[in-house]
């Protein structure tokens, strides 16, 4: 499981523990797993899409950027 944080300038809007998350990365979509090596990675327009019990969530944004490591990833993006 990841411990997956969003937050924007404004606010923290989701802190949950997920099955796994997909990213728009700067170079195409990229998903993490459980287990994932470590990864810093630019975000563009897009959806930060997650899965948690079974089921797919999303988040729209307009760029941010993304840190994991030991299964805690932190997303800090402009929201659009």
């Amino acid at each position: 499981m990841i411990e997956l944080e969003v937050i924007t300038p404004e606010a923290r809007i989701l802190l949950e523990t997920v099955e796994a998350v997909f990213l728009p990365g700067t170079l195409g979509e990229f998903e993490v797993l459980p287990h994932h090596a470590p990864i810093v990675s630019s975000l563009e327009r897009g959806a930060v899409r997650y899965r948690m019990d079974g089921k797919m969530h999303s988040i729209g944004i307009a760029s941010g950027f993304v840190k994991f490591d030991s299964d805690r990833m932190m997303v800090c993006v402009e929201l659009g």
